[in-house]
């Protein structure tokens, strides 16, 4: 093949690229978010103007390239806006954000257990969401129930998607073990440990306000106070600020 032949090929494939970019239309997300939104979202209420629209960008490219699914139920479209909420909330500072590790969230009906059965007869129904692994990588298991409840409490400090989505960001690494080693400088990584065993040691000893199930791993640590911090940020300043300065710092926050 000639040289001028590889140019004008490449050129042309260039050509063709380019005007595919160019003639992409921009996501336009639904006009009657907005009032979903303001409604279900606490995180979207404390945002300017201007903010709330790039969260609902966020939100419509979020569910552009990752599929979600229900068992044994009907979608309905405020699944999938809880869902994409759920997701912006956490990298909502951040730019040009998409999870690389997730590509399905599957929805469950009610809680579930560890062999994903989530019927009325199944024993140890428990789990409220979970990252998946070996056969389902890449994806998400929620019940349905769980995400709901997780915004219609607004004064506790739990939410199970945002949980599992923090799991996501744990696991940039290569491991989901509560070091959040793409969200923090490496100067900042031995101040976490140190914090996050100091916390978890109270939790142990019923000396916090955190979530118990913080204190049993580092992993689930890291998650349960991103509930706290999304959820009640206020109260987390006050009562945790060296919690609250390093997770700001995580997620790209103003201190």
């Amino acid at each position: 093949m000639s040289y001028f032949l590889i140019i004008l090929i490449v050129t042309v494939l260039l050509f063709i690229i380019f005007r595919k970019k160019r003639n992409k239309k921009p996501i336009v997300p639904p006009k009657h978010w907005h009032q979903i939104l303001l409604k279900n979202i606490l995180f979207y209420t404390k945002l300017t103007t201007n903010e709330q629209q790039l969260f609902q960008q966020k939100m419509a490219d979020f569910l552009s390239y990752v599929n979600i699914e229900g068992v044994q139920l009907k979608l309905e479209e405020k699944d999938l806006i809880l869902v994409a909420a759920s997701a912006v909330i956490p990298i909502f500072r951040f730019n040009h954000w998409r999870y690389p590790n997730l590509n399905t969230v599957l929805l469950y009906p009610d809680y579930f257990n560890e062999d994903l059965d989530f019927n009325a007869s199944a024993e140890g129904k428990n789990i409220a969401g979970l990252v998946g692994t070996g056969r389902f990588e890449n994806q998400m298991i929620l019940s349905k129930k769980a995400l709901h409840h997780g915004f219609s409490n607004k004064t506790d400090k739990g939410n199970t998607a945002i949980h599992e989505f923090v799991h996501l960001l744990d696991k940039l690494d290569g491991a989901t073990d509560g070091i959040p080693e793409r969200l923090l400088s490496q100067e900042n990584i031995i101040p976490w440990l140190n914090l996050m065993h100091t916390k978890m040691e109270a939790i142990n000893n019923d000396a916090s306000d955190i979530r118990n199930y913080g204190g049993t791993s580092k992993t689930e640590f890291f998650t349960v106070a991103s509930e706290y911090f999304f959820e009640r940020p206020d109260l987390l300043k006050i009562k945790h600020p060296d919690l609250y300065q390093m997770l700001a710092l995580c997620f790209s926050h103003q201190v």
